[in-house]
């Protein structure tokens, strides 16, 4: 064992640490959807980036080490990815693991839809970070699937998701 002291993100995700404010990962993924939308401060352990975040500047952000760790570590992008898949419940998504990955709209899409498919709504900042990290984090097939969906949304939905919103998501599914 080393001395130096890993980023606490790899303590988060492969060790189960809690974060700055002592919530486990298994605690946040537990929470029902109310609380997901009123909290602000955990989508950045959930999804971490390279960049500090305005939100939650006491955040920890990502190093070239913990995205090799999160690459090479099974456990932690299982972990990512069940992060990933409650987040796509709290928007009302569904995952579909076959020949070729991708995400449809669940039953529940019109109630969930309601707290995000607005113009300015907060929730499609964490859709840009969610697309981002998984892509930087090792589930490139995740990312671009969640991007293909949020494609049709847009298309589906006119003028619930600004241009400008859009441009942003597809940026974050297609750059490191």
């Amino acid at each position: 064992m080393t001395s130096a002291s890993p980023n606490p993100l790899i303590a988060f995700y492969r060790d189960g640490a809690p974060d700055d404010e002592n919530r486990t990962l298994a605690q946040i993924l537990g929470w029902d959807d109310r609380r997901l939308e009123a909290i602000h401060d955990y989508i950045q352990w959930l999804f971490p980036l390279a960049e500090r975040s305005g939100a939650n500047p006491s955040a920890p952000t990502l190093d070239d080490a913990t995205i090799q760790a999160f690459r090479s570590t099974p456990v932690m992008r299982d972990r990512l990815r069940q992060s990933f898949l409650r987040m796509l419940r709290f928007y009302g998504l569904a995952w579909a693991d076959g020949t070729h990955p991708n995400i449809s709209r669940s039953p529940n899409f019109p109630i969930r839809s309601h707290e995000w498919l607005s113009p300015m709504n907060h929730n499609h900042l964490r859709l840009t970070r969610i697309l981002r990290s998984l892509r930087l984090l090792g589930l490139e097939a995740e990312s671009s699937a969640l991007f293909d969906e949020l494609k049709a949304i847009h298309q589906d939905f006119p003028g619930r998701i600004t241009d400008r919103t859009f441009d942003y998501w597809r940026d974050a599914a297609s750059t490191s």
